[in-house]
């Protein structure tokens, strides 16, 4: 009896032996695989941050209450932080309302319209912050009283379609001290997008010409929202303009003063040779690149438009069937039944570019204002950029610096 006992406890010590070496392997495994659910020893226990705390809404008005002189151009705006909008009302000293827009998240309204010269005007604004209790705020500011207004205009105009050359062009009334903010109001958008550039041949013109010429088919939209616009000491923009413009056909004509000729193409194939008559000498036609101004029938051509009087030595006054317009300085191409024995053979024009009433007729029927017209080899002078829309003349490196700021 006393042996069987000694052999179940040495039986049971040895079983107990084997578990406890069996536990002390298991733990000492770095491979050893935690129970499904069983945290990890020492690791956090949750991952969520702590919940933001509800606060009262922060409002913010501009321009800043009781602020003087402000541009009737520039918008109000009234913008929220930690809560939304729930109401914004503008009115001037009348009772008038300004029309604006919320934004769908609430946090920022902004005007929509131009506001008016010499006028003050109250805002009010109401909220509701993150902690959920409502809020106002008021304020008020005065316009501006302008010491001057200057107008604009601009070629081309609302809904024309003109060629793959035409620049854009503003004119000022007056001349303007501040050229970036003018540029700045001048907004220009096409589709497809196109790289352009501002250049000020004038204090108070500048044009805006793409990198290359446009191509066919692009729309252009121009918003010259120059009113209430800051554009010099005391001067103020007048009204603003809008535009939508269409590119046409790509109409390029090339005036070769050697060989009497000019080949007309149509999106880049030659569709015609025209026999011309250029500038005879002392009053040779200017090389260059010219955008044709403007188209016109029955006119009549005046030298006294450039100085040389009708009734004096070289002037002249004759009606032509077809004209249109190359430059400020006089040049046009048109119907010249005068010079037909000498179109294609010698330069008798005093400086135009002559052809027959129909070869002129058919190159306005086929074409349009903003179309290209280069001359060469005509033994004159270079075209000034600066005389018409002679754009092209200067090289993209140049135009793009600007001109004079």
């Amino acid at each position: 009896m006393g042996g069987v006992l000694m052999r179940r406890s040495i039986v049971a010590l040895a079983t107990a032996m084997a578990v406890l070496s069996v536990a002390s392997c298991t733990s000492g495994d770095s491979n050893a695989q935690q129970p499904s659910g069983t945290p990890a020893t020492g690791g956090p226990t949750s991952s969520n941050s702590p919940a933001p705390q509800p606060k009262p809404i922060a409002m913010s008005i501009t321009p800043a209450d009781k602020a003087a002189d402000i541009a009737p151009g520039d918008p109000i705006s009234v913008t929220a932080a930690d809560g939304k909008l729930t109401q914004v009302n503008v009115t001037n000293q009348d009772g008038k309302a300004v029309s604006g827009a919320l934004t769908p998240d609430g946090m920022k309204w902004e005007s929509t319209e131009p506001l008016g010269y010499s006028k003050t005007y109250t805002i009010t604004a109401a909220g509701t912050g993150t902690d959920g209790k409502p809020a106002n705020m008021t304020s008020s500011f005065t316009t501006v009283k302008p010491g001057r207004q200057i107008g604009l205009s601009m070629i081309p105009q609302d809904g024309q379609t003109v060629g793959v050359g035409q620049p854009l062009a503003f004119y000022f009334s007056s001349n303007v001290a501040d050229k970036a903010a003018a540029e700045k109001a001048l907004k220009i958008t096409a589709e497809p997008a196109t790289e352009g550039a501002f250049h000020w041949f004038r204090d108070n013109e500048v044009h805006w010409r793409p990198k290359e010429y446009w191509k066919s088919g692009t729309k252009i939209t121009v918003n010259a929202a120059i009113y209430g616009k800051s554009l010099g000491p005391g001067v103020f923009g007048k009204e603003d303009r809008k535009a939508a413009i269409t590119i046409g056909n790509k109409v390029v004509a090339v005036a070769d003063g050697a060989t009497k000729q000019m080949t007309v193409s149509v999106n880049d194939e030659v569709v015609k040779t025209i026999p011309i008559s250029m500038g005879k000498p002392k009053h040779e036609t200017p090389n260059g690149v010219y955008t044709v101004m403007t188209e016109q029938q029955n006119y009549t051509m005046d030298s006294g438009t450039y100085g040389v009087p009708a009734d004096s030595p070289g002037g002249y006054r004759t009606k032509v069937a077809v004209a249109s317009r190359l430059s400020n300085s006089g040049i046009f191409y048109h119907s010249a039944p005068w010079s037909l024995k000498q179109q294609g053979n010698s330069n008798v024009s005093h400086g135009c570019i002559n052809m027959s009433t129909e070869n002129a007729r058919w190159m306005q029927e086929i074409g349009s204002k903003g179309d290209i017209f280069e001359v060469r080899n005509s033994g004159g002078k270079a075209l000034q950029a600066w005389d018409g829309l002679s754009d092209w003349q200067l090289p993209w490196e140049e135009y793009q610096k600007g001109g004079k700021k």
